[in-house]
């Protein structure tokens, strides 16, 4: 496998950092390392006259730049183990961008980042930077919140975005010896959030009892299936049905399960072609406290 990691330096990337340690991959496999320095401005007294203006600061830049490349060596050191090979590279750009750009001209089979950056707001649970990778990455993207991996989360839910993740925890050899749990939510709309006649109230009661039970027949299907396949391709696998709202229920799963992973599409059936990143993948990717694997369609790569 190539696997790209991206690092900032940041607490969250030294999870990744962790995680990459921790993760059984192929022998010969390859880790890179990147680390992006942005464009250096800094404020500069006594310019042309002024008290104070911005500007570029060749002496700074070079600490910049020699400092970045004292992380990404020392992350390599870290990385290198018997039968893979890890190797860093520092770039110059847009973080997210180069990122991106990185991970097509490498090749990568997976992406893995921290969850958060070193940006100053510390309530978004997804950084910038992170986020808008896993929106425009070219290969499946693992959000590292945990140092380690042992029980899996699939969420499945029969689009083509499931189906690829399915295929991946099948076929990737990292998931050899994980027990993987498959969950699908049966995620139906209470009718009654909308406003209903008083005199249409049993009927529409009646009409969305019958949409849930034919729901939760269709994605016990949907686990079984998948857990039917995960089974022939060696995985230790089993199903569980949920009802509600499909990202809370997929997150619960998670915490009750306590599962380190959840890996799932990253678009549903009810995504819209012209969106990147579906509702559900972004709700658990902000709201799950172990790491999130989002396995991409290729139309969107």
């Amino acid at each position: 496998m190539r696997i790209l990691l991206a690092h900032d330096g940041s607490p969250d990337a030294d999870v990744a950092v962790d995680l990459a340690r921790s993760t059984p991959w192929p022998a010969e496999s390859t880790i890179r390392v990147i680390s992006v320095i942005e464009p250096t401005i800094v404020a500069v007294t006594g310019w042309a006259g002024a008290g104070g203006a911005t500007g570029y600061s060749p002496e700074v830049d070079t600490a910049i730049t020699a400092s970045v490349q004292d992380g990404v060596t020392d992350v390599v050191g870290r990385l290198r183990a018997p039968n893979l090979v890890a190797e860093g590279t520092v770039r110059r750009g847009r973080p997210a961008t180069v990122i991106v750009e990185e991970a097509r001209a490498f090749g990568a089979d997976l992406m893995l980042v921290g969850s958060r950056g070193r940006g100053t707001i510390a309530s978004l649970v997804l950084g910038s930077v992170s986020g808008e990778v896993v929106e425009h990455a070219p290969c499946p993207v693992l959000v590292a919140r945990k140092s380690a991996i042992s029980r899996v989360v699939v969420g499945a839910d029969g689009s083509p975005s499931s189906l690829l993740a399915e295929t991946l925890v099948a076929e990737w050899p990292i998931f050899g010896d994980m027990p993987i749990r498959v969950v699908s939510v049966a995620d139906v709309i209470a009718p009654w959030h909308t406003g209903i006649a008083p005199t249409m109230v049993a009927q529409v009661t009646k009409a969305y009892s019958k949409d849930l039970a034919d729901a939760k027949v269709a994605h016990q299907a949907i686990a079984d299936e998948a857990v039917d396949r995960l089974r022939t391709a060696g995985r230790d696998a089993t199903a569980e049905l949920r009802t509600g709202d499909a990202a809370s229920e997929v997150i619960a799963a998670a915490v009750e399960w306590k599962a380190d992973l959840v890996v799932l599409g990253s678009r549903g059936q009810t995504g819209l072609k012209r969106i990147l990143l579906g509702s559900v993948a972004r709700n658990v990717l902000h709201g799950s406290a172990a790491s999130v694997l989002v396995v991409r369609n290729a139309e969107t790569a």
